[in-house]
C-alpha cells in the first residue's frame, strides 16, 4: 500500500482552482482529481466534539468567512457552513463523508493537523483510526507531528505513516519552536519513536542529509507543494512523487 499514493501526483488539497469556484479541501476539488487521475491529499481538524474534520486551517475566517477556531465548533456546525467563493455550495466534510464519497476511487494522503493540547492529539488520531477500520480503498496517513504519528499507532492503525518535514529554517511556519526541537525535526531524529515509513518533505529541502539517507535506504518521497513544471522537473531528481496545486502536471 505504500507505494501506491506515489505512482500518480497527488493534488494538494484535491484539484482546485478558487477562480473557478472549487475550493480546497472541497467535494468539487476532490471529483476534479479523480477526473484526472490524480491522487488526493486532504487535511483533517479537530472538531469540538470530537470529530475528524476535511479542513486545513485551525480557525475560521480564512475557508468560511467565520470568527473562532475549528475546536470550538461542532461536526455539525462546520459543515454547515459553506466555503467561501464555492461555485456549488461546498461545504466542509467529515472524515467519513469524505472517505463515503471518494470509495476508493482514488489513493489518499491525509495529514492530520498538529493540536496543541496533548488529549486532542489521541482523539484526532484515535477518530480517524476508527473511521478507516473499514475503508477499503489505498490510503496513508501523515504529519508534521511526530507525536500523532505516535498516537495513530496506539490507535491501531498500522498503514503507511509519513513524517512531513522542511528545513525549519522559516519562522514564518515555526513560530516560537526551540532550537533544539528545530534541529530534531530537521534532522528527522525521532525516528526510533516515531517509525515513520515514508517521507513528505518541503521541495527546497529535499537535499538535506536525513532527507537523501533515508531514501538511500528504501523509503519514499513526496515533495511539496509543487506549484509549475520547472519545479515539478527539480523535485522529481531528489523525490518519488509531487504534491501539486496550480498547473497540470500531465502536460
Amino acid at each position: 500500500m505504500t507505494t501506491v499514493p506515489f505512482l500518480r501526483p497527488i493534488a494538494h488539497r484535491g484539484l482546485h482552482d478558487k477562480t473557478s469556484g472549487v475550493i480546497e479541501n472541497s467535494a468539487s476539488a476532490f471529483e476534479a482529481a479523480i477526473a484526472r487521475g490524480f491522487g488526493i491529499e486532504c487535511d483533517l481538524q479537530l472538531s469540538a466534539d470530537g470529530e475528524a474534520v476535511v479542513f486545513h486551517d485551525p480557525v475560521l475566517d480564512r475557508l468560511v468567512g467565520q470568527t473562532g477556531a475549528m475546536r470550538d465548533v461542532t461536526a455539525a456546525e462546520i459543515c454547515a457552513m459553506p466555503l467561501l467563493g464555492s461555485a456549488t455550495h461546498d461545504c466542509p466534510q467529515t472524515f467519513l463523508a469524505f472517505l463515503n464519497q471518494i470509495a476508493g476511487r482514488a489513493p489518499l494522503v491525509v495529514e492530520l493537523k498538529h493540536q496543541a493540547d496533548p488529549e486532542e492529539t489521541q482523539r484526532l488520531a484515535a477518530r480517524v483510526a476508527e473511521c478507516i477500520a473499514g475503508y477499503n480503498g489505498d490510503l496513508v496517513i501523515k504529519s508534521f507531528d511526530p507525536k500523532m504519528l505516535i498516537a495513530v499507532r496506539k490507535a491501531r492503525y498500522s498503514g503507511p505513516l509519513g513524517i512531513i518535514t522542511y528545513g525549519y529554517d522559516r519562522p514564518d511556519w515555526y513560530g516560537d519552536m526551540p532550537a533544539s526541537q528545530r534541529f530534531v525535526l530537521r534532522h528527522l531524529l525521532h525516528y526510533p519513536v516515531s517509525r515513520f515509513t515514508f517521507i513528505s518533505c518541503e521541495r527546497t529541502a529535499l537535499p538535506l542529509p536525513a532527507i537523501r539517507l533515508f531514501r538511500a535506504l528504501g523509503q519514499k518521497v513526496m515533495s511539496w507543494t509543487i506549484k509549475s513544471p520547472a519545479e515539478a522537473t527539480n523535485a522529481r531528481h531528489h523525490a518519488d512523487q509531487i504534491v501539486f496545486e496550480g498547473f497540470d502536471p500531465d502536460l
